[in-house]
């Protein structure tokens, strides 16, 4: 290796055993060892496991990268030590740091990459290090690890990564802060002769380092003779096939893919160095592999997020007691194929000679007619689509982002992915800008079909994939976008090639699909169907509804507009902002109507409070075309009674009903309008009062292959590990059915949360939803389980309260939150009022006497806002995360503010 080094750095300098009192570093764990010669400084928790009298049941080998030292392991070196003396499963820790790096000896030699890979080796046969052994690596550690790992497979149990990479993708350059301190002269002054790279590092971490935490991390690197180490590990990235360490480098990325040992990647996605391509590289090499992405953590994940309690987690489940762990590889918990055979695309193959409609797109545009196309010309634009798409290599398993309105070339290209075995990614437009970069960039498509703006936010933003647009581009648009083609080329190379291009049908157990959820609750999340589960998804709304190909359906929300032709039911989109569902309008749902014949109606809430607003603007001709509607359904957020009859009254023949689902079930219960009121009534009559005795929003009995159970809170708002039926027992919703999602994308942590506790061998989803069941297993739901407020006396749901509230006539919406300290919450009311308030304030004392009076609940404030702040993509949930915070610190002093 040619230096480019200070001279000073590259001196040979006794090594310093760590100052005490650093931040989280119990000193007891840090020893210095002597191994081929060289002393090392190590983490180790063994002498405190002996001291115990536990045997641990294996070995955690650490290795840090570039310019971190052992430090970085320290939370889990202590969590699991904690853990072991505890009772749990004992792990010995040994966190290394490399030579010339932390409080390790300075060997005064420029290490290549073969050489760390030797030096590890040096030390753990100077340990005496024997299996099994669990690798767990960061930053450049990462393939150091790996390449100990390929090279002492028998000892072998298991690997563990953060952020890291073992190859540079051919497309894209190596991270910018890596190529400016490779820059001539300025490798030297950058990593050795200033602590410039090594400060770069620390500010890396979401939220900042604690200025005592840079301390620690600074310690071993006090002088630029103790920096060589730094400026020598950047100078040894390959940068070309000529480089040092090139060869070994792809020994390394090459072995492991035959490494098949138990894997998991804890990734931070605000990486500027080692992205997600890096992510979706090393999945393909492990595809057995375990990944959590840990949304807003970047690469110094181990100080952003709790990693430790993560990986202790994993080794439990996958390395401890593999007996016991699921036998399913990767983050994906596969289900058992379904019952069903039906393919999504049935009826498209049964009606290719039908020249009725299949499909309306309404125009944007006034005075323009709608776009009727036929079954006949819908399958053959699938089939066409489906084998030019094939002639381009996109393979089965290929991810394809969908970023296009809803409408026909949106239909027909999905279709046409599903048809060759390709997993679309559908993210809705209405969770913003942010919120579809974190998206398309989570799920790291290998292709994207996009419309003009998506193409253009894909080519600003950074977005993965190859870029087909959805028509023909002008050549300097074209190449100024990197699209490589469009569909009507790819419908043109499929109608030459025939349906002999098309390969094998995909079977029920392939991944067909990842839906975003809305991110009302959180960043949102991808999740994992089977072509099985989107098939009984198919099946239970046919049944449930009577949908099928004497259907006209007017889908106001897009899962449904999607699913029209696996249903066989003639469809439409009304004219609208899909981002916007408030937008809307009576008349653009009468003109779908009139279109298809419409017989089904599915609204949002949010769209239909609109609708209703704006129903005065009908016509004869409209309420003609409502008049035919025979099934209205609205669900996706809480829905009113009062909501529902008013809707009624533009649809008169219609049987109002409120669907209860979400993205990882679309179907779970079903209630009609006359249902509600029932039960209503029933526990009214319970309560002995008119009003107030429904404690939550009934939303129905469970739909075909539904079964519903519940895990009851404790007194600190804690759903337990045991599912039951019992009527009246208040805890997290837990559903089982066929057409409930497969997996969440690269998020096993939250994957294992939703199964918890569920009976071996069966398929259970913790939904996050507060609620009980009724004495005729009606489902009532209560509200969110992280919105549960924990009071002295014990667990407080928000729903019932609001409802109390919102019973009030000043009162338009009402959100009740907790604030202060878990187990010793205060309740606030939040309330929008008739008319609206035209600034924050606390209310007058006459309403808030009267809202305490109702309310059920014992409130520490009742506030006034103008408008109470809703999630971005129903335009309908209420913000309770949001508004608790605000009106904790409200309460603290902080400024009377309209909430966000």
């Amino acid at each position: 290796m040619t230096s480019r080094l200070p001279r000073a750095a590259r001196a040979v300098q006794p090594a310093k055993f760590p100052p005490a009192g650093l931040p989280g570093l119990d000193p007891a764990f840090s020893r210095l060892v002597t191994a081929a010669d060289r002393t090392w400084h190590l983490l180790d928790n063994q002498a405190a496991l002996d001291a115990a009298g536990v045997t641990p049941a294996g070995t955690v080998l650490c290795v840090h990268g570039n310019p971190t030292w052992s430090y970085l392991w320290r939370s889990f070196v202590s969590k699991a030590t904690e853990q072991a003396l505890a009772g749990g499963t004992a792990w010995r820790v040994v966190a290394v740091d490399q030579l010339d790096m932390g409080f390790s000896e300075r060997t005064g030699v420029e290490r290549d990459l073969t050489l760390r890979i030797g030096d590890l080796a040096d030390l753990t046969d100077g340990l005496a290090l024997e299996g099994p052994v669990v690798t767990f690596g960061h930053d450049w550690g990462g393939i150091i690890s790996l390449g100990w790992a390929v090279d002492h497979r028998a000892q072998v149990a298991g690997v563990m990564l953060l952020n890291t990479a073992v190859e540079q993708p051919s497309d894209s350059k190596i991270p910018a802060p890596l190529r400016l301190a490779l820059g001539k002269g300025v490798l030297g002054p950058a990593t050795v002769s200033t602590t410039g790279f090594l400060e770069t590092t620390l500010g890396l971490a979401h939220p900042p380092l604690s200025p005592l935490v840079k301390d620690a991390y600074r310690a071993p690197y006090r002088g630029a003779s103790r920096r060589g180490g730094i400026g020598a590990f950047v100078g040894d990235i390959p940068v070309d096939a000529a480089h040092v360490s090139e060869a070994e480098r792809r020994r390394v990325a090459s072995a492991i893919a035959r490494l098949e040992v138990p894997a998991l990647m804890l990734w931070g996605p605000r990486d500027p160095i080692f992205s997600d391509r890096y992510l979706d590289d090393l999945r393909s090499r492990l595809p057995q592999a375990d990944v959590h992405r840990f949304e807003g953590a970047g690469h110094l994940i181990a100080e952003d997020v709790d990693y430790a309690a993560a990986a202790l987690t994993w080794l439990d489940d996958r390395v401890a007691a593999p007996a016991e762990a699921e036998p399913e590889t990767g983050d994906a918990r596969r289900a058992a194929p379904t019952e069903t055979s039906t393919s999504l695309w049935r009826w498209l193959d049964a009606r290719r000679g039908s020249d009725e409609t299949a499909l309306v797109e309404m125009s944007r545009t006034p005075g323009e007619r709608p776009r009727v196309v036929s079954w006949r010309r819908l399958s053959e634009r699938v089939s066409d689509l489906a084998a030019g798409l094939s002639q381009i290599g996109v393979a089965r398993g290929d991810r394809v982002s969908l970023l296009v309105q809803p409408g026909v070339d949106l239909t027909a290209v999905l279709y046409a992915c599903l048809r060759i075995g390709a997993v679309v990614v559908v993210a809705d437009a209405g969770l913003g800008v942010r919120g579809l970069t974190r998206a398309v960039r989570g799920a790291w498509p290998d292709h994207v079909i996009g419309a003009l703006p998506g193409l253009s936010a894909a080519r600003a933003l950074g977005w993965p994939g190859r870029r087909i647009s959805t028509e023909a581009l002008a050549a300097p648009l074209r190449r100024a976008l990197h699209v490589e083609h469009s569909l009507p080329e790819l419908a043109s190379l499929g109608a030459a090639a025939g349906t002999a291009a098309l390969p094998d049908v995909p079977g029920p157990e392939t991944e067909a699909a990842i839906l975003f959820t809305s991110g009302s609750t959180g960043p949102a999340k991808g999740v994992s169907y089977t072509h099985g589960q989107l098939a009984a998804v198919v099946e239970v709304l046919a049944s449930t509804y009577d949908v099928g190909p004497d259907t006209g359906l007017v889908a106001g929300f897009a899962p449904f507009a999607l699913l029209g032709p696996a249903l066989g039911a003639r469809s439409v989109t009304p004219d609208m902002d899909v981002t916007a569902p408030r937008t809307l309008t009576a008349t653009a749902v009468a003109d779908a109507a009139a279109e298809v014949d419409a017989t089904v109606v599915f609204l949002s809430p949010a769209a239909l409070t609109n609708v209703v607003a704006t129903s005065g603007a009908l016509n004869e001709t409209h309420r003609v075309a409502l008049e035919r509607v025979d099934t209205f359904l609205s669900a996706g957020a809480p829905v009113s009674p009062e909501l529902l009859a008013e809707a009624t009254l533009l649809m008169p023949n219609a049987s109002a009903h409120t669907p209860y689902g979400m993205t990882e079930g679309l179907l779970l219960t079903d209630i009609t309008l006359e249902g509600i009121r029932e039960a209503e009534a029933k526990a009214g009559a319970q309560a002995g009062t008119p009003t107030g005795g429904a404690n939550g929003v009934c939303v129905g009995r469970p739909a075909a292959g539904v079964r519903i159970r519940i895990a009851a809170l404790d007194g600190g708002g804690r759903a337990s590990h045991d599912f039951d039926s019992t009527p009246d027992v208040t805890g997290e919703v837990v559903v089982s059915a066929p057409h409930v999602e497969d997996h969440y994308d690269q998020l096993w942590l939250t994957d294992r949360a939703a199964r918890r506790g569920a009976p071996s061998g069966e398929r259970w989803h913790r939904t996050g939803d507060v609620g009980h069941l009724d004495s005729e297993g009606r489902l009532w739901i209560e509200g969110r389980l992280p919105h549960v407020i924990t009071t002295a006396e014990g667990a407080v749901t928000p729903v019932a309260p609001e409802q109390r509230i919102e019973a009030h006539p000043r009162v338009a919406r009402a959100a009740v939150v907790g604030t202060g300290p878990t187990g010793t919450q205060q309740v606030v009311a939040v309330v929008e009022t008739y008319p609206p308030a035209r600034a924050v304030r606390l209310a007058d004392s006459g309403l808030a006497r009267e809202v305490r009076a109702i309310a059920g609940v014992p409130l520490a404030a009742v506030f006034l806002v103008p408008t109470l702040p809703t999630d971005v993509r129903h335009n309908s949930k209420i913000d309770r995360t949001g508004l608790g915070a605000w009106a904790e610190g409200v309460l603290a002093g902080a400024k009377l503010t309209e909430p966000k």
